[in-house]
């Protein structure tokens, strides 16, 4: 299956609102974070932010390298077997999900920023060859 979501996807009204209102009000993480990956300010990775996929709404995607980052607070406490199964129907399109804990873009950012730079490498298509 193709992980080109963007065109072609379906998106109900009621999950356009939502995607709208989360870029509206993100938490203070994910505005640090939307900081160091808007505009390509990471490793030339364009970014989208609280974007639709199959219905859920991911934290951040990068569809050049089929690769979702979520950002893990309180609100995901309790809900693993939700993640998890939100995580299969997700990767079932070819994307990867990368976890980051919020705490992690509290106390070490540019860590969580090499996580997300690795895990660009590991996903991205190989580039020509000379």
């Amino acid at each position: 299956m193709s992980r080109h979501i963007l065109a072609g996807q379906v998106v109900s009204e009621v999950k356009l609102v939502l995607a709208r209102r989360l870029r509206r009000e993100m938490t203070p993480q994910e505005c640090r974070l939307w900081e160091c990956l808007r505009g390509r300010r990471l490793a030339d990775a364009k970014f989208r932010r609280q974007q639709v996929i199959d219905g859920f709404v991911a934290d951040f995607y990068c569809e050049s390298a089929g690769l979702v980052v979520e950002l893990d607070g309180s609100a995901h406490d309790g809900r693993a077997d939700y993640d998890a199964a939100r995580d299969s129907i997700i990767a079932t399109r070819g994307l990867r999900i990368l976890r980051i804990a919020n705490d992690r873009t509290d106390e070490d950012l540019p860590a969580a920023l090499a996580a997300i730079e690795a895990a660009l490498k590991a996903t991205s298509p190989p580039g020509p060859l000379s």
